[in-house]
Formats: C-alpha cells, structure tokens, sequence
C-alpha cells in the first residue's frame, strides 16, 4: 500500500506543513505546483529530499486560486485549464521527475463527478509523458483516464469522511476532517485490509484502494500518518511507493 501526502504547501516565506518529518514517513508526495500554494524554491527543496529518501514525486495540481488555497471551483474552458495543468507538470518536472498526477482540492472534487474537469486532468496527463492518474476509484476521472489508456491509482483519505455515495465529505460540512489519530489509523487499516471504508452514516462502502492519503496541512499531520504507517504495518500490509522509485 502506498502513503501519500500533500507537500510544499508554503509560498515564499510562508510554511504550511513539516514536509521534512512527513517525507520520512510517506512513499508518495503530492507536491504543490504554484497554483493553489508552493513555490519553485518549495518545489526544488521538496522534490530534492523525496528523491533522497526515495519517495515518488507527485504533481498536484490545481484550479488558479492562491487567495482561496485550491478549494473554488473556477469556471475555466476544458482547454484552458488542460494548459494550465500542463503547465504546472511543467514547473514541477524542471525539478526532477514527476512520478504521477493528482488533483488537489476544488478540482479533485469536481474531476470526481464532471467530464469537463476530469477531462482537461486527462489531457494535461497526456501531453505531460503520460504519468498516472492518483484519484477517487469509480469517479468521472478515473473512468476517463482508463479510456484514454492512462494508469489509474485509486486513492483513499483516512482523514477525510465519506458520504454514503462514496464522494468527499464537503469541507464546509460536518464530518468532512476525522482528527482522531486513532479512528484515522483504523480507517486506514480498514481500507487497506478490508477494501471498505465508513461513511458518515454509519455505511460500509468498498473502497478499494492502492493508495492511502493524510493531508500535510491538517492538524498532527505527522502524528497521523506515523500512526497510519505503523498501523499497516502492523496489519501485515507492506507500505511502499505504487511504482518504483
């Protein structure tokens, strides 16, 4: 099973997250590309140290919103936002390799269940050396990217709630962070070994996943995803990057 975590979420002299300690912890980084956070600096210390430690690099990209940290939905044309999802796979690969792609925020979310979005992920994927594609299983994006014959990394939040659908928990609703280092190391477990995860109301939905995420940016971030790791561990699940490194 692969850890994966959300990195290099500073901009200039703005620090959000200990990417150092997570980078010990996790085998996949999911690193800001400019446009929701992050920085060329950021990018180049961040990618540097994964390669160091052997952990795939990610581009995460994103919706243009700064102000907003990725979670708006922007209504940008299919095209126009292929070429700046591009571009952010771009600015990350001048730093090193880009293992893989993965949406970050407001554009995750939409990629999950409009063919416009998913489909401009898609496209940018394509023409960027055709990385996989690091999403929801069963969502718009990946049932798109399947067809146009890109790798498909189904991914699990072990701290994020679940609706009974399957989708994201909306941040602005209750339920949508699970703060508990213990129920998120459970849930992590669950899903890994089980292949099901709890919704909100108490349902067990399939999950079937090859990679486990833990935000960067959330409250004991490095606590949890230690714990996470230990807990697979423990479950007799190997924890290592989706390809190799």
């Amino acid at each position: 099973m692969d850890l994966n975590s959300d990195l290099g979420e500073g901009f200039g002299v703005w620090r959000l997250g200990d990417d150092e300690a997570l980078l010990s912890i996790v085998t996949s980084a999911n690193v800001a590309c400019g446009f929701h956070a992050g920085d060329p600096s950021t990018m180049r210390r961040v990618s540097a140290l994964a390669g160091e430690r052997g952990v795939l690099v990610g581009a995460q990209v994103s919706y243009r919103d700064l102000a907003g940290f990725g979670r708006r939905r922007i209504d940008v044309p299919p095209d126009e936002l292929a070429d700046e999802l591009r571009y952010q796979i771009g600015a990350l690969s001048a730093f090193g390799p880009v293992a893989y792609v993965k949406p970050h925020g407001a554009l995750y979310n939409a990629a999950a269940v409009d063919e416009e979005p998913a489909s401009a992920v898609v496209a940018a994927a394509a023409a960027a050396g055709r990385p996989p594609v690091l999403c929801q299983p069963g969502s718009v994006l990946a049932q798109l990217a399947a067809e146009e014959g890109l790798r498909v990394v189904a991914e699990g939040f072990a701290d994020r709630g679940y609706l009974p659908d399957g989708r994201l928990v909306p941040r602005t609703r209750p339920g949508a962070l699970v703060t508990d280092v213990a129920a998120v190391a459970a849930r992590a477990v669950r899903m890994a070994v089980d292949g099901v995860v709890e919704a909100v109301d108490g349902a067990a939905i399939p999950m079937h996943v090859e990679s486990l995420c833990v935000h960067g940016d959330t409250l004991g971030a490095v606590e949890m995803a230690r714990a996470v790791r230990a807990a697979l561990v423990e479950a007799g699940v190997e924890v290592a990057p989706f390809v190799s490194v």
